[in-house]
């Protein structure tokens, strides 16, 4: 299944550490590189001006960067070389060709790609004439000993390719994925639909191949990192390309025999589950045999059988759902990792060039490189990595599919919007980076908001990916501790900065997780202010006055010495005059401090307080309403 892009705008910024070469100088003491990408092709990862950091305040939405608080380990970005692929880049002269692959991931000459996801045999990205697996006997057959398996078809061009990509880039990661396991184990005998034959000599037959699989590339030069058993199992109608419809009983089958085989063969080689969209497609709902349960819940049930102790983490898909899945699947299961693995551009039919540049790029950005690892996603990874100006070849499947770099008639390669969309992550987020905090008011919806994604590199480099959603221009500032610096970002552009490391840049930021908080007027909920994300909001609904309050309960009483008060990202909605009061109980209370307003985020520095309950009160009068995205409260002022 493939999804059509639609709008957005991004950005990323870099915060100390090394960068690529460029005509402008090295930035200086408190200065940030930029790197810029627009919708229209004017500007594509183009080095700009640095911009300077300093002390003080800004009227415009604030990112606050924590990297005290941090989340998941980054494995890497990238896509896939698909046969289709390796068979559009065979097409290139050889020196094209290697200056192709250098354009991918080579991180000083391209874009430092970190993470691919190999099919294992044939997919709908095919250039052969027929589907196949790595063992396909005669109809009526069967090859339980495995005689026939021989990975020679990608001998010719796939594992070149993968060879000379880890020489450019040592840090890759591989995950191998099967679209159909050989048809003489399935109930059709077809690698077009159906599902394993329900017998244990199968499923023993299917974990051999699959370690088969990964002692013969590991033996080819190609380690496999991660393995899944089956490319989207509740996909049961493919249009005519490989897929195989796996319920969980059997995928757990499948990894209960895989797991050991691996552990004694392939220590190094982890599983992932499920390997499908963020929810189950209505399609695949429809689709469901008479009777049984459409498993709507997936990657939950396998995570609860058994099979779970040998699985690293569930992998996801684009093409229904959103990327909030991966939040609720964590919660459940903080023990697992979560990776997205497969999400393609697309696009209409008479859409122009333009046109798919523009929306796939906002699309992406906003809801992959943004969207996916603020939801505990370890990987961005899209899919083809090349592909012809048809979007070709496809055998089946997917006929407006996209690519990252598309290699024209001429013999020319034009390095398309899912190229930036990852570079913009790949080229600075090293693998072995941890996602860190930082306020972001847009969302993967689209809110026409700023949003953003924060790393702290291995090095100790902080990179900052931000998008404004918006058409329009949008200013906005960054903050690191005590340092500021305000950019204003075209709208539908990509951006980088890169920032020296700054000795300040730790607030003590106290988590209010169990924190409660009312409001008057009610609005559009207190507890929205409270909920760690600037992308909500308790809005007073109606314009300033004096005596609108917000009350907030920690739960325990906490001594702090900063509470920030943001607005968020509808500018002019703070408070222009307030009260902030403090109590140990919530009956006596005392005046902590006064002030007025002047820009989205307010900081309000005391003098150590200890107390469980706080209430900010407007005392000013003004016609637009009242905004809290944020509360934040901090131990130290910096």
């Amino acid at each position: 299944m493939r999804r059509g892009a639609a709008g957005l705008l991004g950005m990323v910024l870099v915060v100390s550490g090394p960068a690529a070469a460029t005509a402008h100088p090295p930035a200086g003491d408190g200065q940030a590189r930029v790197w810029v990408t627009t919708v229209d092709r004017g500007e594509l990862l183009h080095e700009r001006a640095p911009i300077t950091f300093h002390r003080g305040r800004s009227a415009h939405p604030t990112i606050v960067v924590n990297p005290e608080t941090t989340y998941q380990r980054m494995d890497g970005f990238g896509a896939s070389i698909t046969d289709s692929a390796a068979s559009v880049l065979y097409r290139l002269a050889p020196r094209a060709r290697d200056n192709a692959v250098r354009q991918l991931f080579d991180r000083e000459k391209g874009i430092g790609v970190s993470f691919l996801r190999q099919p294992i045999g044939s997919s709908d990205f095919t250039a052969a004439a027929e589907h196949y697996t790595y063992d396909d006997v005669p109809a009526g057959q069967t090859d339980f000993a495995l005689r026939h398996f021989s990975i020679e078809h990608d001998r010719a061009q796939i594992l070149p390719l993968l060879r000379q990509a880890r020489r450019l880039n040592p840090d890759l990661r591989i995950l191998g994925t099967p679209w159909s396991p050989p048809a003489w184990m399935k109930t059709t005998d077809s690698l077009v639909g159906g599902r394993l034959k329900d017998d244990p000599r199968v499923y023993d037959a299917y974990a051999r191949y699959l370690v088969r699989f990964v002692q013969a590339y590991a033996e080819a030069g190609v380690p496999i990192d991660y393995l899944t058993v089956q490319n989207e199992p509740q996909n049961r109608k493919p249009g005519g390309y490989p897929g195989t419809d796996m319920p969980v009983r059997q995928e757990a089958a499948v990894i209960e025999r895989l797991g050991p085989m691996l552990r004694k063969l392939s220590p190094g080689t982890r599983i992932l589950g499920y390997d499908h969209n963020w929810q189950t497609h209505p399609g695949d709902v429809g689709s469901t045999p008479p009777g049984e349960d459409p498993e709507t819940d997936y990657p939950d049930r396998l995570l609860d059988t058994p099979a779970a102790r040998w699985i690293a983490g569930t992998a996801y898909h684009c093409y229904s759902g959103d990327p909030s899945a991966q939040t609720a699947l964590h919660d459940a299961h903080p023990d697992k990792g979560i990776w997205f693995t497969e999400c393609s551009g697309s696009h209409g039919a008479g859409d122009t060039e333009e046109q798919i540049f523009r929306g796939t790029l906002t699309w992406h950005a906003r809801t992959l490189a943004i969207g996916v690892p603020r939801n505990w996603g370890k990987s961005v990874v899209n899919w083809n990595i090349a592909l012809d100006s048809t979007g070709g070849p496809h055998l089946g499947g997917c006929g407006t599919c996209t690519g990252l770099l598309t290699v024209l008639p001429d013999g020319t390669v034009r390095p398309d919007a899912e190229y930036f969309t990852i570079g913009h992550l790949s080229k600075f987020v090293r693998p072995g980076a941890v996602r860190i905090a930082s306020t972001s008011f847009g969302t993967t919806g689209w809110n026409g908001q700023i949003m953003d994604v924060a790393f702290r590199n291995p090095d100790g480099s902080t990179v900052l990916v931000v998008h404004n959603q918006n058409d329009e221009a949008r200013t906005f500032a960054v903050a690191l501790g005590s340092r500021i610096a305000e950019y204003t970002l075209p709208g539908g552009a990509l951006a980088t900065m890169v920032l020296p490391r700054l000795t300040d840049a730790h607030p003590g930021q106290i988590p209010l997780a169990g924190a409660t908080a009312v409001a008057s007027p009610p609005g559009e909920g207190a507890p929205l202010a409270v909920d760690g994300d600037a992308s909500t909001r308790w809005s007073s609904g109606t314009a300033q006055a004096p005596g609108q309050y917000l009350q907030v309960d920690l739960g325990a009483a906490k001594t702090f010495r900063r509470v920030a008060i943001d607005s968020g990202g509808n500018l002019g909605d703070y408070a222009r005059a307030w009260k902030l009061e403090v109590s140990r109980d919530g009956a006596s209370w005392r005046t902590a401090a006064t002030g007025s307003g002047t820009g989205q985020l307010t900081d309000v520095d005391l003098p150590p307080t200890r107390a469980r309950y706080l209430r900010i009160t407007s005392t000013g009068s003004s016609a637009s309403g009242w905004s809290i995205a944020d509360l934040r409260l901090y131990r130290h002022v910096r």
